[in-house]
């Protein structure tokens, strides 16, 4: 580890942020010893806010219907193999069900960007959602809506939102979506989320095609820059389906370096170890909390919407990464030195 990069940790540590360049030389300089120190500062200031607890959030997959067609994705609309599928209110509320019988006090209702799901509609699951489970959190992942729509989910309960922003960099942006998709759209969907009320959430894929250095140095500075209250990050898996089928998966080191620098921007986010980390490497969920993260998202959902939400090829949703097996999970984080809580896992502020 050279001294450069030794003197941009400390900097980080005490400042909370660097200049773009400078985390572009912290990526581009990384080194064993430089990972090692990253993690185990980002796993001090992670324990000092939140102690050991892992909070688990139940992922509720509500439909792979979707109007975009982003190249990546696997549900995208131009996508004729996909097995599309909707849930309904009370398929919606039987998974809450027996997510809260297990433990979990936060539920995450993700899908496609599927006109079916109005603003009526969704507000009626949400408040049927509140009223039979009143301690536990709804979060929203439900892609681009206007802000009146954002609006009339938050006061119908829901309490976060998570969006990834994919990318920082216009240009990148622009070669992993179609004209009607703009980052522009995006950072201002991001921006009227918090300014609601919200807790945020962004992040973008590690190792997505096209993406350089210096692109991931703009995510880390707008990640500083706009403070979200989550940041789900995970490796790029292609999907056999799009064309990057035959492009190379993410870096689940580089993305472990990533979550260690991001915890050490804010430390009080809250950040998951993702299903796609879980995906590639069957050690991944116990990586990336050792690397700061501190948030899990197990499947609450049915079986045959599990094998249908196909986001990537191969995707994790059995063993630890299945709800239904939050025990497994369980164990698996104390053999890490870490425990699985009962809580809704709101975000804290750095002591």
């Amino acid at each position: 580890m050279n001294d450069k990069i030794t003197v941009l940790i400390d900097e980080l540590c005490k400042n909370h942020g660097l200049t773009t360049d400078e985390y572009a030389y912290l990526i581009e300089y990384r080194d064993e010893e430089s990972k090692q120190l990253l993690a185990e500062r980002a796993r001090q200031v992670r324990e000092k806010i939140y102690g050991r607890d892992v909070f688990i959030r139940g992922l509720i997959e509500i439909s792979n219907y979707c109007k975009n067609d982003c190249f990546y994705c696997g549900i995208r609309r131009s996508n004729k193999e996909c097995q599309r599928y909707r849930l309904g209110k009370e398929e919606i509320l039987a998974c809450c069900k027996e997510g809260y019988q297990l433990g979990f006090r936060t539920f995450v209702l993700q899908g496609g960007e599927d006109a079916f799901y109005t603003d009526d509609i969704l507000c009626d699951i949400i408040r049927d959602i509140k009223n039979n489970f009143s301690d536990c959190a709804v979060t929203l992942s439900l892609g681009e809506r206007g802000r009146m729509s954002f609006e009339c989910l938050y006061k119908a309960g829901a309490e976060r939102y998570l969006l990834r922003h994919e990318t920082a960099d216009a240009k990148h942006y622009a070669s992993l979506h179609p004209k009607e998709l703009t980052l522009q759209s995006r950072l201002q969907c991001l921006r009227d989320l918090k300014e609601i009320g919200y807790q945020t959430g962004c992040g973008f894929m590690v190792g997505s095609p096209g993406q350089t250095i210096e692109s991931l140095a703009k995510d880390l500075k707008w990640i500083e820059e706009f403070k979200p209250a989550m940041c789900g990050i995970g490796p790029f898996i292609p999907h056999h389906a799009t064309q990057y089928a035959g492009e190379q998966p993410g870096s689940i080191e580089l993305t472990c370096f990533l979550l260690s620098v991001i915890r050490l921007i804010h430390p009080g986010i809250l950040l998951p170890a993702t299903t796609a980390l879980a995906t590639l490497d069957t050690n991944g969920t116990e990586k990336g909390i050792l690397a700061g993260a501190n948030v899990v998202m197990p499947n609450l959902s049915p079986a045959d919407a599990k094998e249908k939400y196909e986001l990537y090829n191969n995707k994790a949703y059995n063993g630890m990464e299945a709800a239904r097996n939050v025990e497994l999970l369980k164990k698996r984080m104390e053999t890490i030195g870490y425990q699985v809580v009962t809580d809704r896992g709101d975000v804290r502020e750095a002591l």
